[in-house]
């Protein structure tokens, strides 16, 4: 089995500056069209959104897609039509099931400075399933290790999707080496550097840089500074 990857730079993203919002898309979205970066397996978005102070999304509809955001600094109030208000904070991660159909709205709670947070689709592996919401902190994980965050398993480490999915988050300092094994045959893996310096499989990869692997059932990490990344396994069809 030969390893076939793609690598998206950070600065080969695509971008959106609202003002309100300053956005890089990893794959396409709204009005930034590659037909190269459709998707990768049954991740169809991962955009790197900033919103400034007291901003956000106002109400707007999903359907049949999970929807999983990941604030990395700053404070999100969500809103949406099943009923549901809360505030997602740096090392939370949340979790909307769109199925059906859903409203939902994000703000920036602090009115003075810029939050930013990673918002990623996945294709479910169901069509039209009931709404659902879920978040969890994710703080304390273990230095050095992968941490999971999301798995298909209701009664696992973290949120839970309608996928056969597993995202992981690692804090690494220099100069560590880390494998991961996949945990299911024939799954892909997207390897999202959120700051630092790494190396996998021989790639040298910086801050907001992407990988995608498939064809491979095991991936070692590099740490060649103090880094933090996230890694999704997802089916590649």
């Amino acid at each position: 089995m030969l390893m076939k990857t793609v690598i998206h730079k950070a600065e080969s993203r695509g971008h959106a500056n609202h003002g309100w919002l300053d956005s890089h898309h990893t794959f396409s979205f709204a009005n930034y069209y590659n037909p190269e970066r459709m998707n990768f397996g049954v991740i169809r978005v991962l955009n790197d959104d900033f919103v400034q102070g007291g901003m956000g999304f106002s109400s707007h509809p999903h359907n049949n897609m999970e929807i999983i955001s990941i604030p990395l600094e700053g404070e999100l109030e969500h809103k949406d039509s099943m009923g549901n208000i809360h505030t997602i904070k740096a090392e939370d991660i949340q979790v909307m099931s769109a199925g059906t159909g859903i409203f939902h709205s994000e703000y920036n709670r602090n009115k003075n400075a810029a939050c930013n947070f990673l918002q990623v689709w996945v294709f479910p592996n169901e069509q039209g399933l009931t709404p659902r919401y879920d978040q969890q902190s994710i703080n304390g994980g273990a230095q050095d290790e992968w941490n999971q965050i999301l798995s298909p398993n209701a009664n696992d480490s973290g949120v839970w999707i309608h996928q056969n999915a597993w995202f992981h988050i690692g804090k690494f300092n220099p100069e560590k080496r880390i494998n991961y094994p996949f945990k299911s045959p024939g799954n892909g893996l997207y390897i999202f550097v959120l700051n630092g310096d790494v190396t996998v499989e021989g790639y040298a990869l910086l801050s907001r840089d992407g990988l995608g692997m498939w064809d491979i059932n095991n991936m070692e990490l590099i740490s060649n500074t103090d880094a933090q990344v996230l890694i999704m396994e997802v089916p590649m069809s």
